[in-house]
């Protein structure tokens, strides 16, 4: 990974076809919310469909908590429509048959000449694209399971969210008023 991929730093908003054909920038798919972005090697990776099955069945979870997920595979439109379709996954799916992000981030798997994907990770990016961790997934127990995920989204919700506490002093105000201190927050109204 290049050395400036690190937490804290800002992920790049890359651009790519959707499993639909549109082309979606990654700060558009997270708006304001959290983002799981997993980095995948594709439809033909045992490890990939494990780890994306146990993130369809906590799915549910994740929509109702104003975090988003996105998969970017090398696979091409077919492929990940497929993929998408056999994991029973309900999020977008990216294609980077041109591998422009394996590229630029250095994460060519170089152990697998024949498929030529990249090395797997899942980031989980605080608004903005913020990277707030990352998981190198080359191994299946290098992968975030569910409970490593809500942990660190728990995290990143009381780290980002100005109303995680109701009680904090200014937000019942703050309710009567504007409301820019609670969610969907100012910028998202503008």
């Amino acid at each position: 990974m290049r050395a400036d991929i690190i937490p804290g730093a800002q992920f790049p908003d890359y651009e790519l076809t959707d499993h639909t054909r549109t082309r979606r920038k990654l700060s558009e798919l997270q708006g304001i919310d959290p983002m799981i972005l997993i980095l995948s090697r594709g439809h033909y990776c045992p490890k990939d469909h494990q780890q994306h099955l146990e993130l369809a069945a906590f799915y549910p979870k994740i929509a109702v908590s104003y975090t988003q997920i996105v998969t970017i595979s090398t696979d091409n439109i077919l492929e990940s429509n497929e993929f998408r379709s056999a994991v029973g996954a309900q999020w977008t799916f990216l294609s980077d048959s041109g591998r422009k992000i394996q590229q630029d981030l250095d994460i060519q798997e170089y152990t697998d000449p024949h498929h030529n994907p990249m090395i797997p990770h899942t980031i989980v990016l605080e608004p903005g694209l913020m990277i707030y961790k990352i998981y190198n997934g080359y191994w299946f127990w290098g992968r975030p399971s569910p409970d490593d995920l809500r942990q660190d989204l728990r995290a990143v919700m009381q780290k980002t969210r100005p109303d995680w506490d109701l009680a904090k002093p200014g937000l019942r105000e703050n309710w009567e008023d504007d409301k820019t201190l609670h969610y969907p927050y100012k910028a998202a109204r503008q």
